[in-house]
């Protein structure tokens, strides 16, 4: 197997200040949208984690800003992974996606031994002063796998039903090792993705519907015979029934929306992050962000979300246009992960969907979260520029073809008037 070392040697990549320093140049060789995205929602996310965490870091750490530093920690060293990131082409992510899917696959079940618990969770792994939640990496490799097996078995996939079943299988382990933890959210997202990746790799309507049907059904039996996935429901339909046991967190979240109204009460009068709300800024940071900027902060996260889930869906769209089948596909599958989660996410906090402790990408606290996420935005990255690379190559390899030949025809045109001349 070609090792990331051997294939850096042997691909001339440019180096981050080559990538940074064609601003002036005629044809662009990377989107610069997806870094002005990624940079406003960093901003925002550092921004609504110090507002909302200072009351429980003050109570917990004695230090108001425990929670802003670690935040910011992470965002530099999502940055410097991303530099990292940056560097590897696609060949290697394709050609190592079977080797991602089983480091990923150790790492979920390494973490039911050796992982901390937290709320009854046990999603953790502690390496002396990082936590890494292995649902996250693993949701990556997965898909990147998911998107090797559809170049290799699209065909398959689209004329029977094996093809179909066997990403399946490898879903339902995963799925296995993250119930024993529980992370039923990381579940429901993955599922979501795998099977919008499926249909848009163009698998049967019957065979979609019949696969989701089952799909559907296992989860709501997951939900309905488990006691406590069941009072989440229970308290989502009516949290107003037990304001103060099961639908606290969620009522909560719903005052936080109401006193923001359209305009907000300002950055940094929140009342309901004054330990009212767990999870402020974690999972429920949306409901302190609408609490302090109102509709129109809410409104202005929507709009980043959907542009960048959108460029992504173009971005897969123009692949597969060039017959890059492997990035096209993981393109999909990240647009349908950040929309998704970012939906689930909004629609826990307001009330609409179920609480299922998924993090708002690039916006909520937690390292594992903003690192994975990051390089999912670097890898979109990194699909435009070796695309636009591409068709500059064609481009100019066209133009010398041409070039060669209107000299070419000058030169027989010289040579028949020099013969017609004797």
């Amino acid at each position: 197997m070609t090792t990331l070392a051997d294939t850096l040697r042997l691909t001339h990549i440019p180096n981050l200040s080559q990538w940074l320093a064609n601003e002036s140049a005629k044809v662009a060789t990377f989107d610069r949208s997806f870094v002005v995205l990624a940079i406003a929602m960093y901003t925002i996310g550092l921004v609504m984690v110090a507002t909302s965490s200072m009351p429980v870091a003050e109570r917990l750490f004695g230090n108001p800003f425990h929670f802003v530093i670690r935040h910011s920690i992470y965002i530099v060293l999502s940055l410097g992974i991303a530099a990292i990131a940056l560097q590897i082409p696609m060949s290697w992510w394709q050609k190592n996606s079977g080797a991602l899917l089983l480091l990923g696959m150790f790492l979920l079940l390494i973490v039911l031994f050796i992982g901390r618990s937290v709320n009854g969770s046990t999603r953790w792994i502690v390496v002396g002063p990082i936590t890494i939640q292995a649902a996250e990496p693993a949701k990556l490799f997965f898909f990147c796998y998911l998107s090797a097996y559809l170049v290799r078995r699209r065909d398959e996939v689209m004329e029977n039903l094996k093809g179909f079943i066997k990403p399946l299988v490898v879903f339902f382990l995963l799925a296995l090792m993250l119930l024993a933890q529980p992370d039923l959210g990381t579940i429901i997202v993955m599922f979501v993705t795998t099977f919008g990746l499926l249909f848009l790799a163009g698998a049967k309507l019957w065979q979609f519907i019949g696969i989701a049907s089952v799909g559907v059904t296992a989860l709501s039996l997951l939900a309905i015979f488990e006691p406590y996935r069941w009072r989440r429901i229970t308290s989502f339909l009516d949290p107003w029934q037990d304001p103060f046991g099961s639908g606290y967190q969620l009522t909560q979240s719903l005052m936080a929306y109401g006193r923001g109204e359209v305009l907000g009460q300002g950055l940094g009068n929140s009342i309901q992050k004054l330990e009212y709300l767990p999870e402020a800024h974690t999972d429920f940071v949306m409901a302190v962000l609408a609490e302090e900027f109102g509709f129109i902060g809410i409104v202005t996260i929507l709009i980043l979300s959907f542009i960048l889930v959108y460029k992504a869906l173009m971005l897969g769209k123009r692949a597969l246009s060039k017959e890059k089948y492997f990035e096209g596909f993981f393109s999909y599958a990240m647009a349908i992960w950040f929309c998704f989660q970012a939906a689930v996410n909004v629609g826990a906090s307001a009330g609409m969907v179920p609480t299922k402790g998924l993090t708002m990408p690039l916006i909520s606290y937690g390292g594992s979260s903003m690192i994975i996420m990051t390089i999912a935005v670097v890898i979109l990255i990194r699909i435009d520029h070796e695309l636009r690379i591409q068709s500059i190559q064609a481009t100019s390899t066209k133009g010398r073809r041409k070039l060669k030949n209107k000299d070419l025809a000058k030169t027989q045109k010289i040579s028949s008037e020099v013969l017609s001349n004797e």
